[in-house]
């Protein structure tokens, strides 16, 4: 047994055992989504009777087992990106939100944040005694330098990968083992928009540009638009089965990127076991800290580089809503101001927001005279590039605010191009 190998076994213990070592008042850190260690939270909601005013910090909540408003006295959740687990809590006010822009989160914690321990899922580790935290090296990465408590949850099934993602058992104070299977985000079913939408987005990419794309029916109908590109580049948060579905056709072979040319590059990834087999020891791919991949600095070293994100909503100004339903926050931030002031500042650089031209049933049209009381901005007006319905590409970026209103108007959903032409009066924007 080699030194590495008998000091996993002296730190291997049960999820219970890891649980028990979080004390009250204690800060935990978990990576983005499938990195959530299943075993080692289940153990510590079991435990929560026990423990007062511990938070835990995560953006994508997987699992929603602590939850409930009982539990915040005992375990409380601080959201940096609500998903559908912590939702209903952050708007219901036992769970907390902190405002941030996704690449500073890592400068958050150095500077504000404490971090006694963190827990993450990583891949088994290798003959020199390192892990690999591929599926979310994100924030995680940095609350790791400060945590007393290191809590790996070593899965078989978590890919290794190359890049700023490995783990030494040296740095680790508790191991558990888990093998149980990892959450499923599979490709969604594509709607006639998405594929519209997407189709528009990809006409105007060139070869050879770099990407950034997220998930989602329109980002993962882009993908598909884009098989027949080729010497493409990825650049992005999140890896999902879209991008590896473009590598493997050969759209992606990232030989013309400006910088890490022939690396794909990312900072989490989420999607099916057949993602996962892929990324595994795969030299293409290197997974990094969100401080690197999402500083717009360094997303704007790339010539052609292009970024593709959602919306909820669009004003007449162009500032789009992204993360809430007027006051009540759905989401977050997250990369997409990271993507698009990086993206302004490439070489060729190319923005587009996206989103269907209606929302419940045709009912409501998403883009409006102003955004709703309380709407977050969430790329502003002076970010914004194009903006992308299943009506066409209104080019944003550069045009005056007239250009930008008539440009908008008409996108939108013909239904509502009277009433927005209206509104544009009244506002003195035609």
């Amino acid at each position: 047994m080699s030194k590495w190998q008998s000091m996993y076994h002296e730190k291997r213990v049960s999820a219970a055992a890891a649980a028990a070592a979080i004390e009250s008042g204690d800060h935990i850190w978990f990576p983005v989504g499938v990195g959530e260690p299943h075993a080692f939270l289940k153990a510590l909601v079991e435990r929560k009777a026990e423990l007062r005013d511990v938070t835990t910090h995560q953006i994508l909540a997987v699992r929603p087992w602590y939850f409930e408003q009982e539990t915040a006295p005992h375990i409380k959740h601080n959201s940096w990106f609500t998903s559908g687990a912590s939702r209903k809590a952050v708007q219901g006010g036992w769970a907390d939100f902190t405002p941030n822009y996704f690449h500073e989160i890592p400068k958050m914690i150095r500077d504000y944040w404490p971090s006694d321990a963190i827990g993450a899922v990583v891949s088994p580790m290798d003959e020199h005694g390192y892990f690999s935290m591929s599926l979310g090296v994100d924030y995680t990465w940095e609350a790791l330098k400060k945590a007393r408590k290191v809590i790996l949850e070593v899965n078989p099934q978590a890919p290794r990968c190359f890049g700023t993602c490995q783990v030494h058992i040296s740095q680790v104070t508790h191991i558990v083992e888990c093998s149980e299977p990892l959450p499923d985000l599979p490709i969604p079913a594509l709607t006639e928009e998405d594929k519209t939408i997407g189709g528009f987005v990809a006409e105007m990419i060139e070869d050879g540009s770099t990407l950034q794309i997220g998930f989602g029916g329109v980002p993962n109908a882009v993908c598909q638009a884009l098989k027949s590109k080729r010497d493409l580049g990825i650049h992005t948060e999140m890896v999902t089965e879209g991008i590896m579905e473009l590598a493997e056709c050969g759209a992606v072979n990232n030989s013309k990127k400006t910088i890490n040319r022939g690396k794909l590059i990312g900072t989490f990834a989420w999607g099916t076991g057949r993602l996962y087999q892929f990324m595994n020891n795969n030299p293409m791919i290197e997974m990094h800290p969100v401080d690197y991949t999402n500083d717009p600095y360094v997303i704007g070293q790339h010539d052609n580089m292009v970024a593709i994100n959602a919306t909820i909503e669009v004003d007449l100004l162009g500032q789009c809503c992204s993360e809430s339903m007027g006051p009540k926050q759905w989401s977050a931030t997250g990369g997409q101001a990271d993507f698009f002031k990086g993206a302004n500042r490439s070489k060729g650089g190319k923005g587009f927001v996206t989103t269907p031209s209606t929302a419940k049933g045709g009912t409501i049209s998403r883009i409006v005279p102003t955004l709703q009381p309380g709407a977050v901005v969430t790329t502003s007006k002076n970010d914004v590039d194009h903006v992308v319905t299943e009506f066409g590409v209104a080019k944003l970026r550069g045009k005056t605010a007239r250009q930008r209103a008539q440009a908008l108007i008409e996108v939108a959903h013909p239904d509502f191009r009277g009433e927005l032409r209206q509104a544009a009066k009244q506002m003195n924007l035609l």
